[in-house]
């Protein structure tokens, strides 16, 4: 069974590894219910999936999340050994009339992490939401010097209050800008925002290699400010999130999100969603999102065991600059149905993303893509599944061109896409 659909999702394996989004809910969600440069992240071509269960953070609030786990990373090249922080040269300061930028520089051998907290936290805030559905909590981080603060969607959802608490304790009431509920990410902006904002550096995600270390900041369990540590546990961890909501009139809704996500092993609990994840140098590298969790008898909630997952900062930029442009966000578009398949070529087996369906008119039928194509790789990257294949297209831009590495009749041929606007967008 496969679905087709106006942008790319696959249908997913009944054993495809379950795991719970881990961040902090708020009254709108609901009860259960450019260049990269990537080399070393290869996946494997065995995809080993185990049985896990996930939840959203907190208020009580709930989804169903699905991670492919695609085999191992190929080791990824280390960082300069003589890198200065960020965190601590004077000169790295925030834009002024916008986002500030970060670099790709990260501390080497000890890690001072008390210089990063200290860097980092005036950028960190506590969201506190109220709803139809009662009251919840989240965290976001300090997008720019007018105001504007990156959350996750599922933290604001359909709060007809918010309220946003700066690191010094400061309460500012404040608006939803925009939200895009497929990449879980919203937009913020506090009324009469204070001068003196330090936003977040944002840092470039695409230098990350595993192993890196990192450290999260956020508010679990209304305890704000708090920050733990960890390293990048895995890179381009494919993760479903599966949220079932309402609308305003009351009818169930569900929306799926897929993350091309990071994976790392820094704390993260209930609260902790829409929070920062940075790197050594302070700088943003993800805005944390889910958490996989083991399930219990009698649980409600779900804390950290180890596995959480944050949406990469290059689609966060993307998605934050759409919403508080215009107030929407638009999504690339392939144009295929999908199902997890596999081939053999040069005498061994390769899994990927088959092709079930070719939209007509899609940029996929532009380039040439054809059913039961077995897409096994995207700008040298693996992909080891369908599921894979859609969080890497969801990750890029409208009007971004990739490479796909496509198995057709035992052959391994190259095809260039240029991936267009999904049509229900305009």
């Amino acid at each position: 069974m496969t679905t087709p659909h106006d942008d790319l999702r696959p249908h997913t394996p009944t054993d495809a590894a379950s795991a719970h989004r881990a961040t902090a809910g708020g009254p709108g969600t609901a009860p259960p219910g450019g260049v990269r440069d990537r080399g070393g992240r290869r996946w494997g071509d065995v995809v080993a999936a185990s049985l896990l269960s996930a939840v959203l953070a907190s208020g009580g609030t709930y989804a169903v999340v699905q991670a492919t786990d695609a085999g191992d990373p190929a080791p990824a090249p280390s960082t300069s050994a003589d890198a200065v922080s960020a965190a601590q040269d004077p000169t790295s300061a925030p834009e002024e009339d916008g986002a500030a930028d970060g670099t790709t520089v990260s501390f080497a051998g000890d890690q001072d992490w008390a210089a990063v907290a200290s860097s980092v936290t005036p950028g960190v805030v506590s969201i506190d939401v109220v709803g139809r559905q009662g009251q919840g909590s989240g965290s976001g981080v300090v997008w720019d010097t007018e105001g504007h603060v990156v959350t996750n969607a599922h933290v604001v959802g359909s709060a007809e209050q918010v309220q946003v608490v700066l690191s010094d304790g400061r309460r500012y009431q404040a608006s939803v800008v925009g939200q895009d509920p497929s990449s879980d990410l919203a937009v913020l902006a506090l009324e009469n925002a204070p001068a003196g904002l330090e936003p977040v550096r944002v840092g470039d995600d695409g230098v990350l290699a595993v192993g890196d270390p990192v450290m999260a900041i956020g508010n679990p369990l209304g305890l704000s400010g708090t920050v733990t540590t960890g390293i990048v546990s895995a890179l381009d961890r494919p993760v479903t999130t599966q949220a079932t909501g309402t609308t305003p009139g009351g009818a169930p809704v569900a929306t799926e999100v897929v993350t091309n996500a990071i994976q790392t092993s820094a704390a993260i609990n209930p609260g902790n969603s829409g929070g920062a994840l940075v790197n050594a140098a302070g700088e943003l590298v993800g805005i944390n999102s889910s958490i996989a969790a083991l399930p219990a008898a009698g649980q409600s909630q779900a804390g950290s065991i180890g596995i959480g997952f944050a949406i990469p900062a290059t689609k966060v930029r993307v998605i934050a600059d759409q919403l508080i442009a215009d107030g929407t966000a638009e999504h690339a578009f392939l144009g295929v149905g999908l199902r997890d398949g596999a081939a053999e070529i040069d005498g061994a087996a390769l899994t990927g993303a088959q092709v079930s369906q070719v939209e007509p008119g899609s940029p996929a039928a532009g380039a040439g893509i054809e059913d039961d194509d077995l897409v096994v790789a995207i700008d040298g990257e693996q992909v080891p599944s369908a599921i894979a294949l859609v969080g890497q297209v969801r990750e890029r831009a409208s009007g971004e061109e990739v490479e796909l590495d496509v198995v057709r009749d035992g052959e391994r041929l190259q095809v260039t896409v240029t991936l267009a606007t999904r049509p229900d967008q305009g």
